[in-house]
């Protein structure tokens, strides 16, 4: 069953403790992974594109593709963010797939991606409307939906954390489980039968997971900046 990750490293500053876990480091990996790859793409862009380029606007046009047809044309500029942001969600529901425990079980990385989500949603709106216009907007219709509306505002990160966190330990979980049933079958049951569970609840499931994350993110940002 899950036990509580212990800190790697852990030291002080002043009196406050700062725990170095696998989550973080794990993290961490992953953006290297994806500063790197993108680096490497990204190299010697050429007017007439070759293998590598081709592959790479392939991506970044269906990426596009995808904000436009959510968001809208006057949305473009936020296609590097929500790229960003899917390809980095989903790698970390898929480390399941090579032995390591998925980063989004833990609520503290789903909720850091939530209020990420909730400030660029926010700076949006104020951007788009003014700050004046953005502070009246909590009192639309009526001024008594004031608290309402600023309870609404607020639920926002903690239903995106919760959703992610949930279906992803809940994921983890139940493979763990599987493995414990069949660890006391055999050695060899553990080999090959998980592999469709890992195949729903890894790729399937940590795909999906990723895939509401976004959209969500994305019908947000123009909500909130245009009601």
């Amino acid at each position: 069953m899950l036990e509580e990750s212990k800190p790697l490293y852990s030291f002080n500053i002043g009196s406050f403790p700062v725990e170095i876990k696998t989550e973080l480091v794990v993290q961490w990996v992953v953006m290297l992974v994806i500063i790197t790859l993108a680096y490497w793409a990204t190299r010697g862009m050429k007017k007439h594109p070759n293998k590598k380029q081709t592959v790479v606007e392939l991506i970044y046009n269906a990426i596009k593709n995808v904000v436009i047809e959510n968001m809208g044309d006057k949305y473009g500029s936020f296609v590097p963010f929500i790229g960003t942001l899917a390809v980095f969600i989903l790698i970390l529901n898929l480390t399941g797939l090579v032995g390591v425990s998925p980063p989004t079980e833990n609520f503290s990385v789903t909720i850091g991606l939530a209020l990420i989500v909730f400030v660029v949603i926010q700076a949006n709106a104020i951007k788009k409307v003014g700050l004046g216009h953005y502070f009246l907007g909590y009192g639309k219709p009526l001024l008594p939906m004031l608290p309402l509306n600023i309870m609404e505002r607020l639920m926002l990160p903690v239903s995106l954390s919760l959703r992610l966190f949930g279906n992803v330990m809940a994921a983890t979980v139940l493979i763990e489980l599987a493995y414990e049933a069949l660890s006391s079958i055999s050695f060899f049951a553990q080999l090959g039968l998980p592999i469709p569970l890992h195949a729903y609840f890894d790729i399937f499931d940590g795909v999906i997971q990723m895939v509401i994350f976004v959209m969500l993110t994305m019908l947000n940002i123009r909500t909130v900046a245009e009601h």
